[in-house]
């Protein structure tokens, strides 16, 4: 990344940092490291709580510093997230801890994620009150996947919510999203098209592949003669009932399906698959044997369901392509997972409403070794495209760009009334 000739302070607000185990930790982690290698970084956590290596206790605020690297945790709740109504304790303690300790802290800009939910318009009042520039990052997009995965029925609540949300967008000098799908939405909503940013959840592209026949690939596949692999989160986001319904129309023809890893839905899913031997279970295995776990499989299942393109945009999808694995995507045709396998050539498609589209979609390269392969070549080509690096620098350009306008004469500080 190059140097540039003005650093600035970046104000990063997310209730999940390290030793948080979430996939949004991890962002924040990655994306603050990153950015404080040329500019001065403060990240606003709360106590570790989601699954964490390690716990705190409570202090009303802890500081640690790493270079040009600030992490301030609030002295937030920390219950076990399994509990909504612990997990809304721990949302509410962080924000009302977190935002008066934003407003007195320091920085050129304010950049916030999506954890708590409505952790974007905290950031958008701390910058429009204190006169900062404001720069959202979306991991997942609320209230719609609220609503789209029946965690809150849509109502009063959820239409001042969604007020709330298109002013914290209207406010934000950038939005920065995941993908072509969720950046679509995000435009329906009004927001400029020159502010809205995608940087993708890119990955580091592995030199070398282990070979699909290593001993877990083989413990994965088992028996069946063509194996699907879903290796991820069991979320509401998925088509799950769809996808075992075309795999139950396939067991005569040595198709199987095996889930590896765990989810908010994993019992429903159990449940969805009762009685059917086409269907496995297994549980995540541990992280020096992801790339053995991304080379088993004829095909791995990315899936999202109807409703939710944009709104949730699977981060798995890049690993699984830097595998060079061949994708069976599940999922609507505006989905990000969709256009990417159609653009490079690199799996098939299918309907999530349609259990017989799917079970045709396998039977067309069930028996075409020659197919899979070339499909499988061309994911790992086009897995270059989404190199973690390359995302970073397009996250951190979005970013510097903000802080420039911010520091312009003309721009004008955000208002900090919600319409």
């Amino acid at each position: 990344m190059p140097v540039l000739h003005d650093p600035v302070h970046i104000l990063l607000m997310n209730e999940y940092f390290p030793p948080d185990t979430s996939a949004t930790a991890k962002a924040a982690a990655q994306v603050a490291e990153y950015l404080a290698v040329n500019h001065r970084v403060t990240v606003l956590a709360g106590r570790p709580s989601y699954d964490p290596s390690e716990r705190h206790q409570h202090d009303l605020l802890r500081r640690e510093v790493r270079g040009n690297l600030a992490i301030e945790r609030v002295g937030s709740t920390a219950y076990p997230r399994f509990q909504m109504r612990r997990r809304v304790a721990n949302y509410l303690s962080y924000l009302a801890l977190a935002i008066p300790r934003a407003l007195t802290l320091p920085s050129d800009i304010v950049l916030a994620m999506t954890d708590p939910p409505i952790e974007g318009i905290a950031g958008a009042l701390v910058a429009g009150l204190s006169g900062r520039p404001f720069v959202y990052n979306i991991r997942d997009m609320y209230p719609d996947m609220a609503v789209g995965g029946s965690i809150v029925r849509p109502g009063s609540f959820t239409a001042r919510w969604e007020t709330m949300h298109r002013w914290a967008l209207r406010s934000a000098a950038r939005v920065i999203v995941l993908g072509e799908d969720m950046r679509d939405r995000i435009l329906a909503k009004g927001v400029e098209p020159s502010r809205v940013t995608i940087s993708r959840d890119g990955i580091l592209i592995p030199e070398n592949l282990p070979s699909p026949d290593n001993p877990v690939a083989r413990e994965i596949r088992g028996d069946f003669r063509f194996a699907l692999v879903h290796a991820g989160n069991l979320g509401f986001y998925g088509a799950w009932q769809t996808l075992i319904s075309a795999v139950r129309m396939l067991e005569s023809e040595g198709v199987g399906l095996v889930f590896i890893g765990e989810g908010a839905m994993k019992a429903q899913v159990q449940a969805m698959a009762q009685g059917s031997p086409a269907v496995r279970f297994l549980p995540f295995r541990p992280a020096s044997e992801i790339p053995l776990v991304l080379s088993s499989g004829d095909m791995h299942v990315i899936t999202v369901k109807r409703g939710l393109e944009g709104v949730v945009v699977p981060s798995k999808l890049y690993p699984t392509l830097a595998a060079g694995r061949p994708i069976l995507g599940v999922a609507p045709e505006e989905s990000d997972v969709v256009r990417i396998i159609r653009r490079a050539g690199c799996g098939i498609v299918a309907n999530p409403d349609d259990p017989t589209s799917v079970a045709e979609a396998i039977r067309g390269v069930l028996h075409d070794s020659e197919h899979l392969q070339i499909m499988g070549r061309r994911a790992r080509e086009i897995s270059f495209s989404y190199d973690k690096v390359k995302q970073l620098e397009i996250f951190s350009g979005a970013l510097e760009d903000a802080a420039r306008e911010g520091k312009s004469p003309s721009r004008k500080p955000s208002s900090s009334a919600i319409a």
